[in-house]
């Protein structure tokens, strides 16, 4: 079975059966039967006399200019409010249709809307759900709780955010680098991303820990509670076309190797039994899918490698096939890489991106249920939130928009940013349930340099580069950033919409070498990791910001990750 726990084939007839497994008819007795629609429905939240949901509808029969779905309650859920469908009750019987907005349901295309609703007693999923009429399958997506067999909790199940309630995986070989370092034992224990950047990190690099090994020891460090474990799948075809630091093995149109011999094996591995007690959370292909917006076309940041990678469509199709397949298994939670509010916070870049992002997911056998959430400020030194300044303050009769930090961009930090995305990527048919992830691993721009209030209201530049926490030369600067420091250590459910504050980009893992270095990995020399570097039109022919004496990136950059360590925000104790 793939990503459902009771979706079994239907243009059906559902009898429940006391497990509450669901059978579909099969008329023509060959073991296959259509699937005109299919409708996951999960219970998100619950509470002694209220729940909220989402509902992921998925159309396979013809398009559609209009939608309406119909169920009936066995208990006396009421819905109370609703948002992305307009949603009437009478008596038992629930209907949502759509809006404006997301009406046209293409085939094989979904939709998502929530709600929130009343009930007592019982709060089972509706046993059958129509389209149009037609009868649906249903993915149980929870129901009674988790003493229910049906409900979160229960075998095969993914919880609503695979962090809650859950330990987080130490990676023993980060941490033993970050002990050795003064001081660094303060942080050792943090949680941090493996990343498999190449077909060898599956087996190991270098007598290293391979992913079968991380997945031991993680259900080591479980032992009988929750635990999460973070991967970051990384080796697309083309790798991060407009960033030659961290150019990957693949070339522009090796698609067949990279599902063959990196994710499939991923896949097989993940889908072990053994493994089925642990929440595994994979964050998909970063520094991608935005480079197709941003560095193609006839804008000045494109780039012939970027366009090459747009017009060949393998970002596409692998992150597509990446969502597919480990989005089979059942305890597996894929987040997608949605860059940073620096790249595509920009008006002309935002709707855009999303939609890419949607194109992706319905890519090569994905949908959008396959995506549990997104991540942002991977590996990128973007402020949480900069509490001296706001997107909506003016200053000598200039919005702070116009300032050349903000450079009319909609967002000034990373979480009001992840907040406003999440919001867009659910209007275009995205599940309401999705969380967003914030690296937080290098944006605490702590230390002396840290201000302590606004800046002087002489000019809109002076309030806001006085009063601003990042302290990069340039939003565009990425790589090892001069005065970094730590941000918030990793934490569940900081904010509404946002499942964790993590450490994805293990700290003192170098961005890029700052001067060319022979290496068997595929990573070029990029000027951007260059001190002396004096810029181009991505980060507006500003200084690069960059440390020196850097080594290639992933690999161990001390002099960095003690600076992280004096310039952390919360300081370290």
């Amino acid at each position: 079975m793939s990503r459902t726990r009771t979706a079994l084939l239907a243009a059906m007839t559902l009898v429940a059966g006391a497990t509450g497994t669901a059978f579909a008819a099969d008329p023509d007795g060959l073991g296959t039967a259509a699937v005109p629609c299919t409708v996951d429905y999960k219970i998100q939240n619950q509470w002694s006399t209220g729940f909220t949901a989402a509902v992921t509808l998925t159309n396979n029969s013809a398009a559609k200019s209009s939608w309406s779905l119909k169920w009936s309650y066995a208990g006396n859920q009421k819905v109370t409010s609703g948002w992305n469908a307009k949603i009437s009750q009478s008596g038992a019987t629930v209907t949502a249709a759509n809006e404006s907005y997301n009406a046209q349901l293409a085939t094989g295309g979904s939709v998502s809307f929530g709600f929130q609703g009343s009930y007592s007693g019982s709060n089972a999923v509706p046993a059958t759900f129509t389209l149009d009429g037609v009868t649906c399958n249903v993915d149980d997506g929870g129901s009674g709780g988790p003493g229910d067999p049906g409900g979160p909790g229960g075998p095969g199940d993914r919880v609503n955010n695979p962090y809650e309630g859950a330990k987080v995986y130490v990676n023993p070989e980060w941490s033993e680098k970050a002990a050795a370092e003064p001081g660094g034992s303060r942080v050792a224990g943090q949680p941090t991303g493996v990343w498999l950047d190449r077909i060898a990190a599956i087996n190991g690099v270098n007598g290293g820990m391979g992913l079968r090994d991380h997945l031991d020891e993680a259900l080591r460090q479980k032992g009988s509670g929750e635990l999460a474990i973070q991967l970051v799948i990384y080796n697309l075809p083309g790798r991060d076309c407009a960033a030659l630091a961290s150019n990957g093995e693949l070339g522009p149109t090796e698609i067949g190797r990279y599902k063959t011999e990196y994710i499939d094996p991923i896949k097989a591995i993940l889908a072990d039994p053994k493994y089925a007690g642990l929440r595994i959370v994979t964050t998909v292909e970063i520094d991608s899918l935005p480079n197709l917006v941003t560095n193609t076309g006839s804008r000045p940041t494109a780039t012939p490698q970027c366009d090459v990678m747009k017009a060949n469509g393998n970002y596409v199709k692998g992150v597509g096939y990446a969502l597919n397949k480990l989005g089979d298994v059942p305890n597996v939670y894929n987040y997608v890489d949605a860059g940073h509010h620096g790249w595509i916070g920009w008006d002309d870049n935002f709707g855009a991106s999303a939609t890419l992002f949607k194109e992706a997911a319905t890519a090569e056998g994905a949908t959008v249920s396959d995506v549990h959430g997104f991540i942002t400020n991977t590996a990128n030194y973007s402020a949480l939130k900069e509490e001296n300044f706001s997107i909506n303050d003016n200053v000598a009769g200039k919005s702070v928009r116009e300032s050349k930090w903000v450079d009319w961009n909609r967002y000034v930090d990373e979480q009001s940013f992840a907040q406003g995305f999440r919001n867009q990527l659910v209007s275009i048919g995205f599940p309401a349930g999705i969380g967003m992830l914030i690296d937080t691993s290098r944006n605490g721009w702590g230390g002396t340099a840290r201000p302590a209030g606004p800046g002087a209201q002489t000019s809109v530049d002076t309030y806001v580069d006085g009063g601003r926490y990042d302290r990069r030369i340039h939003l565009g600067n990425w790589c090892n950033q001069s005065g970094a420091g730590l941000g918030e250590r990793p934490q569940a459910n900081p904010a509404a919409g946002i499942d964790a504050y993590v450490w994805m980009k293990p700290p003192g893992e170098s961005d890029g070498a700052s001067k060319a270095i022979p290496n068997d990995e595929g990573k070029g020399f990029d000027r951007m990791c260059d001190p002396t570097y004096t810029g181009n039109p991505r980060n507006n022919n500003n200084m690069s910001g960059a440390l020196p004496d850097a080594p290639v990136s992933g690999h161990w950059f001390s002099a960095q990750f003690r600076q992280l360590m004096q310039n952390a925000y919360p300081p370290l104790s």
